[in-house]
């Protein structure tokens, strides 16, 4: 799982009023800093890398065209992942498509179940990935977004806030909702897999 790290707020506050003054390369500079994670967070939910590019090119836009509205009492990328959780929510329901696709992390595999080299079995590793398209495949939109952007983007429970425009507390009551209602899948649909999964989550 890849952590996530901040760049100095403060000079993205000094691109951002660059780019308001009319500065297009300030603009440029910007999405550099941010480009790759927003396409890390796309291909979390569409596995077409085409489509994922598609969806980054018009978060880009919609951040350009909105970058007025930003208010610097909020991070910037917490303001533009919301935009594009947004934007990839608009798309599936745009394709009346319900299921949205989560890249799986090895990492969540059981240590116990790696070989003498730490390695995941292939076989082991293909069931599990499958097995996680398919309990993700039946969560509500709302439960897989929010399993994505804690387990997989690694934000906190502020910084998931700001993103969602929630509470802290409904962050935490619609995490604990989301898990319950992973296992609970699993155990419905893949109950001998159940023992393999890692046990308990993080704070």
């Amino acid at each position: 799982m890849l952590a996530l790290k901040h760049l100095d707020d403060r000079d993205d506050g000094v691109l951002i009023r660059s780019v308001l003054a009319g500065d297009e390369g300030a603009f440029g500079e910007l999405l550099r800093r941010y480009e790759d994670r927003v396409h890390r967070l796309l291909s979390r939910f569409t596995r077409d890398r085409m489509e994922s590019e598609d969806l980054a090119q018009e978060v880009f836009v919609k951040v350009f065209r909105k970058l007025h509205t930003f208010q610097s009492d909020s991070s910037f990328f917490t303001w533009l992942y919301r935009i594009a959780i947004n934007t990839a929510t608009d798309y599936s329901a745009h394709r009346k498509r319900r299921r949205l696709h989560l890249v799986e992390d090895a990492a969540a595999l059981d240590p116990g179940d790696r070989d003498e080299d730490g390695a995941a079995g292939p076989l082991l590793e293909s069931e599990l990935r499958q097995v996680t398209r398919e309990v993700l495949s039946r969560l509500p939109e709302k439960y897989r977004t929010i399993l994505i952007l804690r387990e997989y983007e690694d934000l906190s429970y502020t910084e998931m806030a700001e993103v969602l425009g929630c509470s802290i507390g409904t962050v935490e009551s619609r995490l604990f909702r989301a898990r319950r209602r992973f296992k609970e899948a699993l155990e419905r649909s893949h109950p001998d897999l159940v023992p393999q999964m890692r046990g308990g989550h993080r704070a």
